[in-house]
C-alpha cells in the first residue's frame, strides 16, 4: 500500500471536469434523500413513539422505537452484500438506482402504517418491516455512493470527493430536521402526534421519485467501465462474490474496525442528541430540535474542508485525530451536554464534538474505497462497513436508552470512548491510502513515474495479484 506521498495532480478536460461535476451532484443529491428518509426517523420518534407502543413510560416508548431503528441496521449486511455485488458486477448506476426505489417504497409504508390504536400491534409490525426495507436499501447506498463519488472524482480530490457523502447525509438529516422544526411552529403537540408525523414521510416518497429520475441519468465510472471492459467471460463472473472478498479479508476487518470509533461516535451526536438533550439536560423538543439543527449545519460545511485537507497531508491525521479526540473528549463533552441549561452552551459543546467526529466523516467513504480493487470495491466497502454499523452504529442510540433506563447513563460515554479507542489502535497501525491508484490507468501512470515509489505496489489493482 502506498505512503502518503503526494499524489500528483494532472491536467483534467473541461469535458470531464463537467462529467464529475454532475457526477458529484447527482451521487449527492440521491444520498441526501436516502439518508433523509433513514433518519426521519429518528428526528419524529419522540411524537410516533406512543402511536404505535402503548403505555405511560416515555422512555420504554422511546426504546421500543429505537429498537426497531437499531433492527433497520440488522438488515443493512444483507443489503450491502446484494447491492454491494450488484454494484460490482452491474455498474455503481444500476445500484444507485435500485437503492432509492427501494427507499420510496419504504417511506411510503410508514406513512400510512395504521397506530396501535386502529390495529394493535399490526401498525408496529409495518414500521419493521419499512425499516427492514430501510436497512436493506442503506446498506447498498454508503457502499455505492462511496464507491460511485470515489471513483468519479479526480485522484489528487478523493477526499474532496468522497467528503460529499457526509456533506448529502448531513443534509438529509437537515431537510428532516428543517421539516420537524416548521411543524412544531405551524402544529400543536397533539397534531404532531396524531397525524403531523406522517408527513415528512411521504415527502420522502415523492422526493425519492424525483432522484430516480435523476439517478437514471447518472454515466457509470471510468474505474468501472475499464474492470468490465478488462475482463474475459469467466473472470466476469467473480466480480463482487464473497470468494474474491475473502481474497481481501484484511481490509475486510480494517474497514470494520476503522468504522466502528466513527459510527458510535456519529450517531451518539446527531440522532441521539435531541433524544439526550430532552431526556437528560430537560432541554424543550424545540429548543433541543434548534441545537441539532444549527450544529449538523455547520458540520455539513466543515467537511469539504476536511476533505480537502486530507489530499494534501494524507488520511490518517485526520483519522487520528478524530480517535483521540473522542476518546479522551466524549465523557466530559457528554456530561457537560447532560447539564446544559441554555441553547447556546448545548450548541458550543456539540459543535465541539461534531469537529473532532468530523476526522472521520469527512474522508471515511474513501479511504475505505481505496482499500479495494475495482472488482470488488462496493462489496468490500459495504459488507464490513454494514456489518460495523449494525453491531455497534444502529444499536448506539438503544445501549444510550438501556444505561439511562438502569440508572448508570454515564457508563455509555465510557462505551463511546472505548470503541474509539479500537479504531484509534486502527489509524495507528494501518498505512495511508492516499496515494492508491483505483484503475489501471492511474497504475500505469504511476508506473511511467508519476509520483510513484518503486518499493510499494502502484495500486490496490496491482498489490491483489
Amino acid at each position: 500500500m502506498p505512503s502518503s506521498a503526494a499524489v500528483p495532480a494532472t491536467p483534467v478536460p473541461e469535458e470531464d471536469r463537467k462529467r464529475r461535476r454532475l457526477a458529484l451532484i447527482g451521487g449527492s443529491l440521491g444520498n441526501l434523500v436516502e439518508w433523509y428518509d433513514w433518519f426521519v426517523y429518528a428526528s419524529f420518534a419522540i411524537y410516533f413513539a406512543d402511536s404505535f407502543f402503548p403505555g405511560d413510560n416515555p422512555t420504554t416508548q422511546l426504546m421500543n422505537t429505537a429498537g426497531i431503528f437499531a433492527v433497520g441496521f440488522l438488515m443493512r449486511p444483507v443489503g450491502g452484500w446484494i447491492l454491494g455485488r450488484a454494484a460490482d458486477r452491474h455498474g455503481r448506476k444500476s445500484a444507485l438506482t435500485l437503492t432509492v426505489t427501494m427507499m420510496s417504497v419504504a417511506a411510503l409504508l410508514i406513512a400510512v402504517a395504521p397506530t396501535y390504536g386502529q390495529a394493535g400491534y399490526f401498525g408496529a409490525l409495518v414500521l419493521l418491516l419499512a425499516r427492514l426495507l430501510q436497512g436493506l436499501s442503506i446498506g447498498g447506498e454508503y457502499a455505492a455512493s462511496a464507491t460511485y463519488l470515489t471513483e468519479a472524482s479526480a485522484r489528487d480530490r478523493r477526499g474532496l470527493g468522497s467528503s460529499f457523502q457526509y456533506v448529502s447525509m448531513t443534509c438529509g438529516q437537515l431537510l428532516g430536521l428543517g421539516i420537524l422544526i416548521t411543524m412544531q411552529h405551524t402544529l400543536t403537540t397533539a397534531q404532531l402526534e396524531s397525524w403531523g408525523w406522517r408527513v415528512p414521510f411521504l415527502l420522502g416518497a415523492l422526493f425519492a421519485v424525483v432522484v430516480f429520475w435523476i439517478r437514471r441519468r447518472l454515466q457509470e465510472t471510468d474505474a468501472f467501465r475499464e474492470e468490465s471492459s478488462r475482463e474475459g467471460a469467466d473472470d466476469d463472473g467473480a466480480r463482487g462474490t464473497l470468494k474474491v472478498l475473502w481474497q481481501h479479508r484484511r481490509q475486510a476487518g480494517l474497514v470494520m474496525a476503522l468504522t466502528l470509533g466513527g459510527t458510535v461516535a456519529y450517531y451518539t451526536y446527531t440522532t441521539y442528541l435531541t433524544k439526550y438533550l430532552v431526556g437528560s439536560a430537560g432541554m424543550a423538543k424545540t429548543t433541543a430540535t434548534l441545537v441539532s439543527f444549527t450544529a449538523l449545519a455547520v458540520f455539513a460545511v466543515l467537511q469539504p474542508f476536511a476533505g480537502m485537507l486530507s489530499d494534501r497531508i494524507g488520511r490518517r491525521p485526520l483519522l487520528i485525530t478524530f480517535a483521540v479526540g473522542c476518546t479522551v473528549g466524549t465523557y466530559p463533552i457528554m456530561s457537560a451536554l447532560g447539564t446544559a441549561s441554555s441553547y447556546w452552551s448545548a450548541l458550543g459543546l456539540s459543535l465541539l464534538a461534531l469537529v473532532i467526529v468530523t476526522g472521520y466523516t469527512s474522508i471515511n467513504a474513501a479511504v475505505k474505497a481505496e482499500l479495494f480493487p475495482t472488482r470488488v470495491r462496493a462489496l468490500g466497502v459495504a459488507l464490513p462497513y454494514a456489518v460495523a454499523n449494525a453491531l455497534f452504529g444502529g444499536t448506539a442510540e438503544y445501549v444510550a436508552l438501556w444505561f439511562k433506563s438502569g440508572g448508570h447513563e454515564k457508563l455509555f460515554f465510557w462505551y463511546v470512548s472505548g470503541c474509539a479507542l479500537v479504531s484509534l489502535v486502527t489509524y495507528v497501525l494501518m498505512p495511508d491510502t492516499r496515494a492508491v491508484a483505483l484503475s489501471r490507468a492511474e497504475a500505469e501512470a504511476d508506473e511511467k513515474g508519476a509520483g510513484h515509489d518503486p518499493r510499494e505496489p502502484a495500486s490496490a489493482v496491482e498489490a491483489a495479484r
